[in-house]
């Protein structure tokens, strides 16, 4: 079969499809990859700056969708049922492995491009507005990176789990355009989006993003407000003034899915149940942006690094 091989930690230009034998483990279910979602960490395992950290060379690619070619005894999948999976690694291929409690039955309407949008964002951001965030129906929600498919996924799930107003922070008229469509209440620009919204005005903030902003997103939280730190795709990490905490009695609260979830047997699949009529009534749907062969890999990875893509990047095989 087909994959894509990181051989050397030089970057996504130095990614290459390669032919390799078909994956094959009678605990696993196999899966025909019909599309693969393709992530920030992916750029990270480029450079070898991912936490997980495998032998060189691997397949990377964590999140696909397609047509079961095989599931263990048990499993409760079937030869030909169409899943959304959690592969961790290998999913850059035409067929990839993943375990039965990652690998969920995918609803008719849900196209396989779309799947392979899902789990991984909206887990993470149903982890993160829910789980610790413990959103209240009516509270006001700020997303910064709006329009990308963390962004994206979190303006979504706030609606759907009772946010009475949502606000995407973007960096472009296009992409507060693309933060409109995801169902933002109301979109402000990054420069200045402090003054856009003020102080005080909100109860979460969702940040993918970190960097120079950190401060100004605490200071439009109001009392008992939380920021959810998600990532750092600006790339530096902020330090905070814990005075602030204090006197605001507003909380900085750190976001870790991918371990957390991991290591606990079942618990992305209940997360997933609780996400599942959201999914199939459509309030939940990821925007999926650019869409590319396995032999673009190089391009659709390098993507991520400018911020500049909108919706989640794909791989087709």
């Amino acid at each position: 079969m087909r994959a894509i091989h990181i051989s050397s930690l030089d970057g996504p230009e130095a990614v290459e499809v390669v032919e390799i034998s078909d994956p094959s483990d009678d605990r696993l279910v196999t899966i025909d990859v019909k599309a693969a979602g393709v992530a920030f960490p992916e750029l990270l395992q480029t450079r070898g700056l991912y936490q997980v950290k495998p032998d060189l060379p691997f397949v990377p690619g964590a999140e696909v969708a397609g047509i079961v070619s095989a599931a263990p005894e048990g499993s409760g999948l079937s030869v030909g049922d169409r899943v959304a999976a959690l592969t961790l690694l290998g999913g850059f291929a035409e067929k990839a492995l993943a375990r039965p409690d990652l690998t969920f039955a995918l609803p008719d309407e849900v196209s396989f491009e779309e799947a392979a949008s899902f789990t991984f964002n909206y887990a993470t951001v149903y982890f993160a507005l829910v789980e610790r965030g413990g959103l209240v129906e009516g509270e006001t929600v700020l997303v910064h990176g709006a329009a990308g498919g963390i962004g994206t996924a979190a303006i979504q799930m706030a609606k759907a789990f009772g946010a009475s107003k949502v606000i995407g922070v973007v960096s472009t008229e296009a992409k507060g355009e693309i933060a409109r469509a995801a169902g933002a209440d109301e979109v402000v620009m990054a420069d200045g989006f402090l003054e856009a919204v003020g102080k005080a005005s909100v109860d979460i903030v969702v940040d993918p993003v970190g960097g120079d902003r950190f401060t100004d997103s605490l200071r439009t939280l109001r009392e008992h407000g939380r920021l959810l730190v998600i990532g750092f795709t600006a790339g530096s990490i902020p330090e905070v003034k814990v005075n602030r905490l204090l006197l605001n009695n507003v909380s900085v609260v750190g976001v870790g899915w991918g371990a957390f979830a991991m290591s606990r047997p079942g618990h992305v699949g209940k997360e997933w149940a609780a996400m599942l009529p959201h999914l199939r009534s459509g309030a939940l749907r990821p925007i999926v942006g650019a869409t590319h062969p396995l032999e673009d890999a190089a391009t659709a990875i390098a993507s991520l690094e400018g911020r500049t893509v909108t919706g989640k990047v794909v791989l087709v095989p």
